[in-house]
């Protein structure tokens, strides 16, 4: 089992180019024209590492189980989603995904490589088998769950699409006539694009729309001046604003999200290749997990605790079963390891935990809006675990 990786590697085109090491040894990085990444220690050995299965001859599970790491695509940079560190190590409520991904197939929530990868490429990399799953802020769409050839798991953040301007000039209550005429910067690849020429259109203004590769290039567009507008998901605007005025970069409150109503829907969450149903398992009971966990007040610093209570008889039996105390045949069937969702927990945490550890901090909270539990009026919901 490969402890403590996480090797940063960017994908261009569908080729990965990797670079960094957080193992604490001197470690030297290379890919080949074939998109094998090979990693030179400082003892000498050379260790491989190829691009995922495409769900042949064994399909995914297998072979992340033989291969002994994750490869999950990642953003190349979201604030609280995925921000990659200089060290190639990434932080953000998708990277814990990813982890916890690893800690159930793996029993390490080390054991991943992370693969930033753009919104126009993020789809081919994933169908060529160069990442075994996504957990990329990727909304969850129709076209994208039939002719794109992809299947999506259960959304890790309700979010929607919004706006972000100047103060001065625009306010929470801005609509489309307060846009007429101006320009709109985004990254290339979304379904942002769509939305903001349909809500635009719907509205009677006329917008031009400027798209570039990555969200950051836009954001350094908008703040100098070439944009008067950027739109994104309003998760992404709120972390870039509050980010930006904890930094001091910003004055509080100089930049404005609108409008208060989303203007699209967008559930984000996991998305793997079509027809690897096992592996599609394995993605969403992983996602499962970490809602029951929330349900019953468990996280990583109580799972012992409430674990043991759980085969007394006064104990709760959907955790005994989800953590293969009880009913074993349900995570044999998985292909998992008996304790691996208490892996998950243990190693990551429960949903709120993942949730208030990454996005709290920039001014995203759960109670009482659309990511709370669906006992709180929420949607966070998972099946039984029986």
């Amino acid at each position: 089992m490969i402890k403590r990786l996480s090797v940063l590697l960017f994908a261009l085109a569908l080729v990965a180019a990797a670079c960094g090491d957080d193992s604490g040894d001197s470690a030297t990085t290379t890919t080949t024209g074939d998109g094998q990444a090979t990693t030179t220690t400082a003892d000498g050995a050379t260790p491989t590492t190829t691009g995922g299965d495409t769900g042949q001859g064994g399909g995914t599970l297998a072979a992340v189980k033989a291969r002994g790491v994750l490869n999950c695509g990642v953003s190349t940079g979201a604030v609280a989603f995925t921000e990659i560190q200089p060290d190639g190590s990434a932080t953000g409520i998708d990277a814990d995904y990813c982890r916890a991904l690893a800690a159930a197939v793996l029993g390490d929530s080390e054991a991943v490589v992370f693969f930033p990868t753009t919104a126009a490429e993020r789809f081919d990399v994933l169908k060529a088998g160069q990442v075994d799953v996504l957990f990329r802020n990727t909304t969850w769409t129709a076209s994208r769950d039939t002719d794109v050839g992809l299947d999506f798991g259960p959304t890790t953040y309700y979010d929607g699409q919004g706006l972000m301007g100047p103060s001065n000039r625009f306010s929470s209550d801005s609509g489309p006539a307060d846009v007429d005429g101006a320009i709109l910067c985004t990254n290339a690849g979304t379904t942002t694009e769509k939305n903001i020429r349909e809500w635009a259109s719907l509205g009677g203004a006329s917008i031009s729309l400027e798209t570039v590769e990555n969200f950051s290039e836009a954001m350094d567009a908008f703040i100098a001046g070439r944009c008067d507008l950027v739109t994104t998901d309003a998760s992404g605007l709120v972390g870039e604003k509050i980010s930006r005025e904890l930094s001091g970069e910003i004055e509080v409150d100089e930049w404005v999200v609108f409008p208060t109503s989303p203007i699209s829907k967008e559930p984000l969450g996991p998305a793997y290749r079509q027809n690897d149903s096992e592996w599609g398992d394995v993605v969403n009971w992983t996602v499962y997990s970490t809602f029951i966990a929330f349900e019953k007040g468990m996280n990583s610093t109580n799972v012992d605790e409430l674990r043991a209570a759980a085969g007394t008889d006064d104990g709760d039996p959907e955790i005994a079963r989800m953590f293969g105390d009880a009913s074993p045949e349900i995570m044999a069937a998985l292909g998992l390891d008996a304790d691996a969702f208490y892996n998950v927990i243990s190693q990551v945490g429960s949903y709120d935990e993942i949730f208030d550890r990454n996005l709290n901090p920039v001014g995203l909270f759960r109670e009482g809006g659309l990511n709370d539990l669906w006992t709180e009026g929420g949607l966070i919901y998972a099946p039984p675990f029986r």
